[in-house]
C-alpha cells in the first residue's frame, strides 16, 4: 500500500546499518557513511548510523570520524551474535521509531539476510546489489503532460539487471525508507575525521525470544590464509584464457615480481581451479587496486562490474576483439603464455638495475 505524501514527509535522514561483528565494525560500516554523507547534502539532512550488538557503545566514536552526525546503539544480550529474527526486530523497531529516509545496508553475508527481512516487515522495496546510488528525479525524464507529477528528491539506485546484460536504475517512490544493499568495495569510505563525536541515542524495543529464535550452539571460525583481493594494491586476475591451473604459476610470478595478489573470473572458480574469495565480479567481489591485469580474461559485463573503478586496467588477450578491450587503459594482443613470462623477467631487470 502507498504511503500518503504526508506520511512520506515524516521521514527525514539517511541511516547506515553499521554491520559489527565481534565488537569490530566491518568496512562496510565506513563505505556506507561515506556515501551516506554525499547523499545527505542535497537533502539538507544529516546522517545515522545504526549500530546492533551487545557491549558495542564504545564503537560509536569510529562511526562519527567516518561520517555519522548520529547513532542509535541497540545494545542488548540478544545481540551478542548475529540471528535473524532479534536483529531483524531491532532495525525494524528503529526504522518505524525514528523514520528514516533512506536506509542503506550492506550486501554482505549478515545484509543480504536482514535486509529484505526488514524491508519486508515495515512494508517498502529493496533495490539488492547498487552499483550507483544519487538523489534526482524520478521518472528520470518528465511524461509529457504530467510534468507536475515528477517527483523530486528520489533515491535513485542503479543495479545491473536480467543477468547483468543491461543497468536498471529503480527508485521506491511512494513508501519510506528507501532500502538499498550495496556491495562492499564499491563506495568509498571517507577520510576520518580524528575526535569527531556524534550523538549518540540508546534504545531498546525490548527483547523476547520465541520460535523464530535460533539458538547458536558453537561457531566455528575457519581459518582463511587466502589473500583478501579487495585490500590489494595490485592485481594479477586470470581468466578462463589462462588454460588450467598449473598454468596460474605464470600470474603468481607475475604478481610475486610487483607485490601484488592473484585473483580471477568467474570462470576459473566454475572449473574448480581457484577459490570463490578470489574472484572479481558481479558475484564475486568488487575491487579497486591501483593497477589490474586481466589476463586471459574476455571482459563480460559481470566481470567487468567488479574491476572498473580500477586505477590502471592492462588487459592480455589472444582476441583482438576481446570486450575486456573496451575498458582497458592498454591493451596486449598476443599469447599470454608467451607476455607474461616476457614481462615478468622484463620488470625483474628493471627493478634490478634501479
Amino acid at each position: 500500500m502507498n504511503m500518503s505524501k504526508d506520511v512520506i514527509a515524516q521521514y527525514k535522514g539517511v541511516y547506515v546499518f553499521a554491520q559489527q561483528v565481534d565488537n569490530q565494525v566491518s568496512g562496510i560500516a565506513y563505505e556506507l557513511l561515506g556515501k551516506a554523507k554525499e547523499l545527505a547534502e542535497p537533502l539538507k539532512t544529516d546522517v545515522t548510523a545504526v549500530l546492533i550488538g551487545s557491549g558495542v557503545k564504545n564503537l560509536a566514536d569510529s562511526l562519527a570520524e567516518y561520517g555519522a552526525d548520529k547513532v542509535i546503539v541497540v545494545d542488548d544480550p540478544e545481540l551478542k551474535d548475529y540471528r535473524t529474527e532479534p536483529y531483524a526486530h531491532a532495525l525494524a523497531s528503529v526504522i518505524n521509531e525514528y523514520k528514516p529516509e533512506i536506509m542503506l545496508v550492506g550486501a554482505t553475508a549478515i545484509g543480504r539476510d536482514l535486509g529484505p527481512t526488514v524491508s519486508a516487515r515495515v512494508a517498502t522495496g529493496l533495490t539488492a546489489d547498487c552499483t550507483v546510488l544519487e538523489i534526482g528525479d524520478f521518472p528520470l525524464v518528465p511524461i509529457p503532460g504530467k510534468e507536475d507529477e515528477q517527483l523530486h528528491n528520489q533515491l535513485l539506485m542503479t543495479r545491473p539487471a536480467f543477468g547483468g546484460n543491461t543497468i536498471a536504475t529503480i527508485a521506491c517512490p511512494y513508501n519510506r525508507p528507501q532500502m538499498a544493499t550495496v556491495r562492499p568495495g564499491v563506495m568509498q569510505k571517507i577520510t576520518p575525521v580524528k575526535g569527531a563525536k556524534a550523538e549518540v541515542i540508546e534504545y531498546n524495543p525490548g527483547f523476547t525470544p520465541n520460535n523464530r529464535y535460533v539458538t547458536i550452539k558453537e561457531v566455528v571460525k575457519a581459518v582463511n590464509d587466502v589473500a583478501d583481493i579487495m585490500d590489494a594494491k595490485i592485481l594479477v586476475s586470470g581468466g578462463r584464457g589462462v588454460g588450467s591451473p598449473e598454468n596460474f604459476k605464470i600470474l603468481e610470478d607475475l604478481a610475486a615480481v610487483l607485490g601484488g595478489t592473484v585473483s580471477c573470473s568467474r570462470a576459473v572458480v566454475d572449473s574448480g581451479w581457484k577459490p570463490k574469495e578470489l574472484q572479481v565480479g558481479q558475484t564475486g567481489k568488487t575491487v579497486r587496486p591501483n593497477v589490474y591485469f586481466a589476463i586471459g580474461i574476455s571482459g563480460a559485463i559481470q566481470h567487468v562490474a567488479g574491476m572498473e573503478e580500477s586505477g590502471i586496467i592492462i588487459a592480455i588477450n589472444k582476441d583482438e576483439d576481446a570486450p575486456i578491450f573496451d575498458v582497458a587503459d592498454y591493451g596486449i594482443v598476443g599469447d599470454l603464455n608467451k607476455i607474461v613470462p616476457q614481462l615478468t623477467e622484463s620488470l625483474k631487470a628493471a627493478i634490478a638495475n634501479k
